[in-house]
């Protein structure tokens, strides 16, 4: 029964410092900062962990396929501030359906050159112009961990990188709700202890 209890403890603290982790994380990031890719360039490191990054030039044809293989589910792909900009200071990771579409097509359906080039120019859509990209940054505890494994990749590729990178993942958002359930659960497993410590029958003396 005490191992039981022992084991509840640490379900319950470790819910719990999960959800003051989601729950922080939303209070500082309540709404995505905005900010234009000319002045996060300029940054050591992204001011916040949720960003809106307007004016960005997306380099599709110099993204990495994360996986390495024919089959991939998201992309990394440099971010500058102009549409011939070498400046790769930052990075953001799409899983938008279309685009890995048009990126595996590019890669790995066409024989030549002229063939990609073609590709490109019937696809302009997609290849060039401005993006708007709103995500989160690799800011947190586990995603640092990913942060250092990324920027010994793009060295490893020979990337063109700029000081140190700053990696957003396009989309992701705080994840309030799941720190929510976090805490109710904690709750309610300190509550169980609770009350079978109060109810616990009385041993008794002889």
């Amino acid at each position: 029964m005490n191992r039981f209890r022992v084991t509840l403890i640490a379900v319950c603290l470790v819910l719990a410092w999960l959800a003051h982790k989601d729950i922080s994380l939303y209070l500082r990031n309540p709404q995505p900062l905005t900010i234009s890719i000319g002045e996060l360039e300029t940054l050591e490191k992204a001011p916040r962990e949720w960003l809106a990054v307007s004016g960005g030039y997306p380099d599709f044809l110099q993204g990495i396929n994360m996986t390495g293989s024919m089959e991939f589910e998201a992309f990394l792909v440099p971010l500058t501030s102009s549409a011939d900009g070498t400046n790769y200071k930052v990075w953001f990771e799409t899983r938008d359906p279309q685009i890995l579409e048009a990126l595996s097509t590019y890669y790995f359906l066409l024989d030549t050159r002229a063939q990609q080039q073609q590709f490109i120019e019937d696809n302009a859509h997609l290849f060039s112009g401005q993006r708007h990209v709103t995500g989160m940054t690799a800011a947190e505890l586990v995603a640092n961990s990913n942060q250092k494994k990324l920027i010994t990749m793009l060295e490893q590729m020979g990337a063109n990188v700029t000081g140190t990178p700053i990696f957003i993942s396009e989309d992701k958002e705080p994840a309030v709700w799941r720190g929510a359930l976090f805490a109710l659960v904690a709750f309610a497993g300190m509550l169980k202890l609770t009350w079978d410590v109060r109810t616990r029958p009385q041993t008794p003396r002889i």
